[in-house]
C-alpha cells in the first residue's frame, strides 16, 4: 500500500510542478522550437514567410505577425504530453533507482554517481516511449508560423492527418534519436540534480528560502548541463519530426544518421545548436519543476 501511494504521491507531484513550470515558460520555448526547426520548415524554405535572424527578433516577429496568445501556441498539447512524462520520469527513476544497491556516496561515489545517471537515463527513456506522439505534436503545432491559415488546428487534427497521411509510424518519425539523445539528458539531468543535492548542506534547512535557493541551484546547473549535452540530438528530432506528414519519397532527410550528416555539411555544426541559447533561457522552468517537486 506504501508502495503505491508513494508512486501516485511522485507521479501527481512531478505532472503538477511540470505543467505550472511549463505554462510559465511557454514563450520562450515556441521561440526556442520556432529558431531550431525553421530550416526544416516549409514556408521559411520556399520564403513565404522571412526567417527569424535571433532569439529577439523571433519574440518581436512572433507578437507582430501571429499576437501574443501565439507564444502559447501548442501549450495545451505540451501539458498534456509534459505531466504524464514528468510524472512518469519521477515516478520511474525512484523505481528504478531503488531496484539497484544502496551505496554510500563518501565511499563509492562513482557507483552512486552512475546509479544515479543510469536511473534517470532509464526513466526518461520509458517515458518517452509512452508520449511520443504527443510530443511529435507539440512540435508541429509549435512550428506552425504566419499570421494566416494554420496547417493544423489542434492536437487531434495534428494527429489525424499525420496518421492518414503516413500511417501510425508518422507519429514515431525520430523516436529512435530521440531515446538516444533522452538518456545522457535525463542521465545528467537527474543524475547531476540527485549528486548535488545530497552535498546540499541546506537540502533540509528549516529556513524554506534558504532550502528552495539552493535547491534551485543545484537543479539550474543539472538543467543547463543536460541540455546543452543532448541538444544536437533534440534537433535532429525535430527535424525528423517536421517531415513526418509528407510520403517518406519527399523526405529531405532518410534517417537520423543522414539528418545528422547534412546538417553539418549544409549548415555547419552550430547549426546543431539553433536555438540553443533560448534552451538555456528555458532551463529556468526546467530547474523550476525539480524545486516545486523536492518542496511539494
Amino acid at each position: 500500500m506504501s508502495s503505491s501511494y508513494d508512486f501516485f504521491a511522485n507521479f501527481m507531484a512531478g505532472g503538477i510542478s511540470g505543467a505550472i513550470a511549463k505554462t510559465c515558460t511557454a514563450p520562450i520555448e515556441r521561440v526556442k522550437i520556432l529558431i531550431q526547426t525553421q530550416d526544416a520548415n516549409p514556408n521559411i524554405i520556399s520564403g513565404q514567410v522571412t526567417r527569424y535572424k535571433g532569439i529577439i527578433d523571433c519574440f518581436r516577429r512572433v507578437s507582430e505577425e501571429q499576437g501574443i496568445k501565439a507564444f502559447w501556441r501548442g501549450n495545451l498539447t505540451n501539458i498534456i504530453r509534459y505531466f504524464p512524462t514528468q510524472a512518469f520520469n519521477f515516478a520511474f527513476k525512484d523505481s528504478i533507482k531503488g531496484m539497484f544497491p544502496k551505496v554510500d556516496k563518501k565511499t563509492q561515489f562513482g557507483n552512486f554517481f552512475a546509479i544515479n545517471l543510469l536511473s534517470g537515463g532509464l526513466a526518461g527513456a520509458g517515458s518517452l516511449l509512452i508520449v511520443y506522439p504527443l510530443d511529435y505534436a507539440r512540435t508541429r503545432l509549435a512550428s506552425d508560423v504566419g499570421s494566416g491559415q494554420r496547417q493544423f488546428k489542434g492536437l487531434s487534427d495534428c494527429l489525424r492527418k499525420t496518421v492518414k497521411s503516413t500511417g501510425i509510424s508518422g507519429l514515431y518519425n525520430g523516436v529512435g534519436v530521440s531515446i538516444v539523445g533522452i538518456i545522457p539528458y535525463r542521465g545528467a539531468y537527474f543524475g547531476i540534480f540527485d549528486t548535488l543535492g545530497s552535498y546540499n548542506p541546506y537540502q533540509k534547512h528549516e529556513n524554506s528560502l534558504y532550502r528552495a535557493a539552493s535547491t534551485f541551484a543545484c537543479a539550474q546547473i543539472a538543467a543547463i548541463t543536460a541540455g546543452y549535452v543532448s541538444y544536437p540530438f533534440d534537433t535532429v528530432r525535430r527535424r525528423l519530426q517536421m517531415q513526418s506528414e509528407k510520403p517518406a519519397s519527399d523526405w529531405n532527410y532518410k534517417s537520423s544518421k543522414d539528418c545528422f550528416s547534412k546538417i553539418i555539411e549544409e549548415e555547419g555544426l552550430p547549426a546543431l545548436f539553433k536555438g540553443a541559447g533560448a534552451n538555456a533561457l528555458r532551463t529556468v522552468g526546467a530547474a523550476l519543476v525539480l524545486v516545486f517537486y523536492s518542496e511539494l
